[in-house]
């Protein structure tokens, strides 16, 4: 791809950064298999929370920077194989776990909405500087929590409250730090697409 091409697709509207590589159904592929891949890398980054039978883990930020970079399509598309292999046996939930029935599944069909959303909003430049990026994170992570949290509720037999204050409470400054580092790579992405 010339310097003219990247530059031009850098700054066309509806770009996401995946569309500054060559347009091809290879790279759709591999996008989509690296895009699962890597949140399956991500959730093994998992940490217990006490009180909580979901850890912190660095899947969210996976399939928030997925859905981003990739776009709507090929984000639901990373993260649905993600979800799908995951519930066919392949241990790559948080903890090595896998298969559907687990309290923190919802975050997994929340993760699948969430790269949807945050792929749609990064196709009208909501991931081109810092403040637009915080508020797409924020609201992927609204997604993922609003899916979340009530399975959690509903597969523990917890309260809503109880699962909002095992669920979404001890997580909240680990998704700023989350947000932050996104708020830091892909406008710096977009910069160094835009120079060429």
């Amino acid at each position: 791809m010339s310097t003219a091409s990247v530059t031009t697709a850098a700054f066309r509207p509806g770009a996401v950064l995946a569309d500054l590589l060559p347009a091809s159904r290879v790279r759709d592929l591999a996008l989509v298999v690296g895009g699962a891949a890597l949140t399956g890398l991500a959730a093994q980054i998992a940490v217990p929370v006490p009180g909580s039978p979901v850890p912190v883990t660095g899947q969210t930020f996976a399939a928030l920077l997925v859905g981003t970079a990739f776009g709507a399509r090929r984000g639901f598309l990373s993260l649905a194989l993600y979800a799908l292999v995951g519930m066919a046996g392949m241990p790559w939930f948080a903890n090595g776990t896998s298969g559907a029935g687990g309290a923190s599944f919802g975050y997994v069909l929340g993760m699948l909405l969430a790269a949807t959303v945050v792929g749609a909003l990064a196709r009208r430049g909501a991931d081109r500087s810092v403040p637009r990026t915080a508020l797409t994170m924020v609201a992927g992570s609204a997604v993922i929590y609003a899916v979340g949290v009530p399975y959690l509720a509903l597969s523990t037999g917890m309260s809503l409250g109880a699962a909002v204050a095992a669920g979404l409470t001890p997580f909240l400054i680990g998704d700023a730090l989350k947000a932050a580092l996104a708020m830091g790579l892909l406008p710096a992405a977009w910069k160094l697409a835009g120079r060429g």
